[in-house]
């Protein structure tokens, strides 16, 4: 099964944590600043940034089983 060990901590860790956090605060910064929370325009560029800090994140944390 998968197996995360936090001790695989590196730059490109941070990198897509800061890129998840990104996605989420951009999308609350437009959502308060303009007062539309429906738009396809601004899902399609959170959800790029989120896809990838989640992702990126399980594959720098992801440790691999050797034999």
């Amino acid at each position: 099964m998968f197996k995360i060990d936090i001790n695989n901590i590196s730059i490109y860790t941070i990198l897509s944590l800061l890129c998840l956090f990104g996605g989420i605060i951009y999308y609350l910064y437009w959502g308060f600043r303009y007062g539309v929370w429906a738009d396809i325009g601004i899902y399609s560029i959170t959800i790029v940034f989120v896809i990838a800090g989640l992702v990126g994140t399980i594959l720098t944390l992801y440790e691999k089983e050797s034999d």
